[in-house]
């Protein structure tokens, strides 16, 4: 939790807003990853891709 505090914090300070999007979608894909190889949901996901 204190690297999203301080990615947050670089954030709002150097309102450098473009690097959002990227920032949402490396953790959505790692989440889904995770929840891939973990759960008993991974033949769906791994119809996905």
């Amino acid at each position: 939790m204190e690297i999203l505090k301080d990615v947050l914090g670089f954030l709002l300070e150097r309102k450098k807003w473009w690097l959002l999007p990227i920032i949402l979608v490396l953790f959505l894909i790692g989440f889904i990853v995770i929840l891939g190889g973990s759960s008993p949901f991974a033949p769906f996901i791994y119809t996905l891709f």
